[in-house]
């Protein structure tokens, strides 16, 4: 009989934003692997080529619903303060072209019934299709016309039938699904935590074609470590990836921060992973994920960032794998930030019309992703995380905060930031991305006790005053509130950019046709600003 999965994120000890090493007032920078210690290096426990999976019979649907419980760490000392960087009015609203906007994966869309609560909303985006993956079913859209249907939905398992152990069995969630824009491949994972030993499934396309097959891996992670929240970041040496690791599922034991052997994988060969185990006073990181054509310096390590008291935070992973030995993990370097305090505490308070049921903010942590550009003159990441805002006597509201951290001398900082909360609704379970110009976008969910939960975006153009952004776009408004004693939203939301213009922003999320519970829809949705012309 099949365990129930429990689900821990991350309410972390210091999420912060990577921000500067060798800036003053940084602080040292010193070295996770001491002398003389090495990364834990293990090989991946199985790996095959499978089937196209067009061809592949989808694998059994969930029979029982299954809420993704919360186990939050608790947060540092933070005191009730002011924000310093409140933008609390929108400048005009820019004049972006919308594009496609359909539905995704979603209670009664394309045949789909919803198993799991809250979906962790993912997707990404390849030369010519649009591949959605939520709790617990992937589906493949065509990108251009109407977004229709390719493939789908299927349990997202189905990628592994056939492997054997934990990840054709389990359909246990976190999923995430990322482009390799490089080596023009898909990447789907998700982890296997109903059965031991914990794993990571992580499936490589071998071609641009999601639909065909891919090089299957297992990493085991063992009995006891269990790998809570894993997010991916494609980089050119490796794919990189954090964990909250929970001793036995319950007891909050630290960050992991792991590489991924991205030429093997690709190659459909034996890889093996190299991992660092933070302490428990570390959790929340998120690994730079490239975005656009022009790659990072030669060399360069992946950043990691989490956030901590009104500040930043930020690791420099460089892994080698011919000589692992010389593998590094440098960091903390900590970088103070305008005050915020994390919305809700980091628990649900984020409220709906007539309900007293609140949401859960997820405001303990940094938002997937952490999106990295080289744009020729300067190298530039954003990244955003929900905060509260006080509106009153003990009472406040959730806001987006979002940073862009620039490169220099060998670190980072923070060239700009600033917390959106133009109106007295919530906003919060945001993604932001940036294009090839340097336009920002950021997608979030918004509530409030008058507007039911709804999807909604803002940008910036380059021109704009440092730390605002302009008025919000609508791209879904929601048509009820979520019932039954649910409180589980996101886990995560999603603003990809496509590969081929590299000028199109896409976004999904959740929202509620209809107030109830077990009944949550998504939108996939795109855009692009007016002075990105699209690559040729």
């Amino acid at each position: 009989m099949k365990v129930p999965r429990r689900h821990f994120p991350t309410s972390v000890l210091g999420i912060g934003l990577l921000i500067a090493f060798g800036v003053p007032g940084a602080g040292p920078v010193t070295p996770v692997l001491a002398a003389g210690e090495r990364a834990e290096i293990s090989a991946a426990v199985k790996h095959d080529v499978s089937q196209p999976l067009r061809f592949i019979a989808p694998a059994p649907r969930e029979t029982v619903r299954r809420v993704r419980p919360v186990l939050p760490l608790p947060l540092p000392a933070l005191p009730e303060q002011s924000d310093g960087a409140l933008q609390v009015s929108a400048g005009p609203q820019v004049g972006t072209a919308d594009l496609l906007n359909f539905p995704g994966i979603g209670a009664g869309d394309y045949g789909y019934t919803v198993d799991a609560a809250p979906p962790d909303t993912n997707l990404s985006v390849g030369d010519t299709q649009v591949v959605q993956i939520v709790n617990t079913s992937l589906a493949v859209f065509d990108k251009d016309g109407t977004g229709g249907l390719l493939y789908g939905p299927v349990p997202n398992n189905t990628v592994w039938s056939g492997f054997g152990g934990g990840c054709e069995l389990n359909n246990d969630g976190d999923p995430i699904v990322l482009y390799d824009k490089a080596a023009r491949r898909w990447i789907v994972s998700q982890f296997s935590v109903s059965t031991k030993p914990y794993l990571q499934c992580v499936a490589v396309s071998t071609s641009s074609d999601a639909t065909g097959s891919y090089n299957r891996y297992a990493f085991s992670y063992g009995n006891t470590d269990f790998p809570d929240y894993p997010k991916i970041g494609v980089w050119p040496d490796a794919y990189y990836v954090s964990y909250n690791i929970f001793t036995n599922g319950t007891s909050f034991a630290g960050a992991k921060v792991c590489a991924w052997d991205r030429a093997a994988m690709l190659a459909g060969a034996a890889a093996t992973q190299q991992c660092v185990q933070l302490s428990s006073a570390f959790g929340g990181l998120l690994p730079s994920d490239l975005d656009g054509a022009t790659p990072p310096p030669a060399g360069s390590p992946n950043y990691f960032v989490n956030f901590g008291t009104n500040s930043l935070d930020v690791w420099k992973f460089h892994v080698d794998w011919a000589t692992p030995a010389n593998t590094t993990l440098t960091g903390p370097s900590n970088i103070p930030v305008a005050a915020f305090t994390p919305a809700c505490n980091g628990g649900a308070c984020i409220p709906q019309p007539a309900t007293r049921r609140r949401l859960d903010s997820l405001a303990d942590r940094l938002m997937y992703r952490l999106a990295y550009r080289n744009l020729g003159d300067h190298e530039s990441l954003v990244v955003n995380h929900s905060v509260r805002v006080p509106t009153g006597f003990l009472r406040s509201m959730s806001g987006i905060r979002w940073y862009e951290l620039r490169a220099s001398g060998g670190g980072l900082s923070a060239f700009q930031l600033g917390t959106y909360a133009p109106d007295t609704n919530h906003r919060w379970m945001g993604s932001i991305a940036m294009d090839r110009v340097g336009n920002i976008a950021v997608g979030y969910s918004v509530s409030g006790s008058t507007t039911y939960p709804s999807i909604r975006y803002a940008g910036r153009v380059p021109s704009d005053p440092p730390g605002t952004l302009q008025a919000e776009n609508s791209i879904t408004a929601g048509g009820g509130s979520q019932t039954g004693g649910l409180s589980r939203w996101g886990d995560y939301s999603s603003m990809s950019i496509d590969p081929v213009d590299d000028c199109t922003f896409w976004y999904t999320t959740e929202y509620l046709k209809s107030s109830g519970s077990f009944n949550w829809s998504t939108t996939i949705a795109s855009f692009r600003f007016p002075g990105c012309a699209p690559v040729p």
